[in-house]
């Protein structure tokens, strides 16, 4: 016999605990435990005690192994990142800061899937279908789509039943946290109202063989917001990110079970929508600059490489703590790649205000543009002109440069380019060395 339960689930983390708590011992945020009402059963009956004593186990030889037969987005750069393009059954789920272009891209790709002659069921908890034949008036000159239908409706069980009733060729929420159901108490966004509509939409797609993509907020801290199983529950998670004061966008996968998770899509938003960049260094690279404090690094993200240019501004200083001002570089790397030039390579940077900043707002984390980001430091310093010069190599504590990970694709691309000015660990050892030769 079912009895109703009672459960504390945290609205961040998605712990679960049997009684109220003020700070939640996973994620340690306070306040953040919600009361949820959950039904357990107590017995289990004789028909599914049957169906379980009817499962058995099949030998590795005898599963029938079938290749998934994908379709395009219409966007290249989008098929890369999911491994060749969307998968019929799967599950997506697409995050993103809010304004980063999350609905543009899926309204795009709605319509190019539509185009040929594949039905899209749009279904929107944020806008009204007016709103977003607003945006398709923006995007494209051919209204007359007989294969995109939208809806706007935020009710778990009655889109359930459309998708069912419907069968499209794929599916598209916006968004997951609007999702509710009179079926389980909470608010829309809540642990187990996400939790609940997820599992429906995976279930309707995983039987009708639909594929489905779904839109997630994202939390201050930049993490997918509601439960960590939303996360393990889908297929794919992509991420949107980019600058909002700044054009370019980048799709990168952090999880994927029908590809790879190393792959990342570049992207422009313009007037018209968003526009795939195949060629990247047309946007991280200006023209002809030859002022001193730019610098050139072969950035690698997923597994491609293109050229990014690190401006450097270096100016003395009046303050007793000169400032340290980072645009698309961890500003705890740059503090430390100053120390390695104070001691290694005696330049004065402790007497100057540091202005650093990655050109196309792109964001470096990669470890090998060390040595890029140090060039055009002392470039600014010396006012030397290294506008032409590419460095690639990661910096150490004590001043020693080494070899990062997939160096000749790194060169490869830098030659391909024009650039002959290629400085790596093959030829210098140390930092040091380095600035003795180019201030000659």
């Amino acid at each position: 016999m079912a009895k109703s339960a009672t459960s504390f689930v945290c609205q961040e983390c998605g712990y679960d605990s049997p009684a109220f708590l003020g700070k939640c011992p996973e994620c340690g945020m306070w306040n953040t435990l919600k009361e949820i009402r959950i039904q357990s059963l107590n017995t289990v009956s004789r028909n599914q005690a049957r169906a379980i004593s009817e499962i058995k186990p099949h030998k590795l030889s005898e599963i029938v192994h079938q290749e998934k037969d994908r379709f395009s987005t219409g966007f290249s750069e989008m098929d890369s990142v999911l491994g060749g393009g969307i998968v019929p059954g799967s599950v997506a789920l697409l995050a993103g800061d809010p304004g980063i272009g999350k609905s543009t891209l899926l309204l795009q790709m709605a319509l190019n899937i539509s185009l040929k002659k594949k039905s899209v069921l749009y279904i929107s908890g944020e806008e009204s279908e007016q709103q977003i034949k607003l945006r398709a008036v923006r995007l494209t000159k051919n209204l007359k789509n007989e294969f995109l239908f939208l809806v706007s409706l935020t009710n778990t069980d009655e889109i359930a039943g459309l998708i069912q009733n419907e069968k499209p060729g794929l599916v598209i929420i916006d968004s997951i946290q609007t999702m509710e159901s009179e079926n389980l108490t909470g608010l829309s966004g809540s642990v187990g109202q996400v939790r609940y509509a997820a599992a429906e939409f995976i279930k309707a797609a995983k039987t009708l063989n639909v594929p489905t993509v779904l839109v997630g907020h994202v939390t201050k801290e930049g993490m997918v917001a509601g439960p960590m199983v939303l996360s393990h529950m889908v297929d794919t998670v992509l991420f949107l990110e980019g600058e909002k004061n700044t054009g370019t966008r980048i799709l990168r996968s952090l999880k994927n079970r029908f590809g790879p998770v190393d792959e990342v899509g570049i992207f422009a938003m313009q007037e018209g929508g968003m526009e795939e960049i195949k060629n990247p260094e047309q946007i991280f690279l200006t023209k002809s600059n030859n002022a001193p404090g730019s610098v050139l690094v072969a950035n690698l993200e997923g597994t491609r490489a293109f050229l990014v240019e690190v401006q450097s501004l270096l100016i003395y200083s009046k303050l007793p703590m000169p400032r340290r001002v980072t645009a698309g570089i961890d500003y705890k790397r740059l503090e430390l790649l100053l120390a390695v030039l104070q001691k290694h390579a005696r330049l004065p940077v402790e007497q100057m205000d540091v202005f650093v900043n990655a050109a196309g707002g792109m964001k470096i984390t990669d470890p090998a543009c060390d040595l890029g980001i140090c060039l055009s430091i002392l470039s600014s310093i010396k006012n030397i002109n290294l506008s032409r010069v590419v460095g690639i190599a990661e910096v150490g504590l004590l001043g020693e440069l080494r070899t990062p990970p997939f160096l000749e694709k790194r060169i490869k691309e830098a030659k391909k380019l024009g650039f002959t000015k290629i400085i790596t660990p093959k030829d210098y050892h140390s930092i040091e060395e380095v600035v003795r030769i180019l201030t000659k």
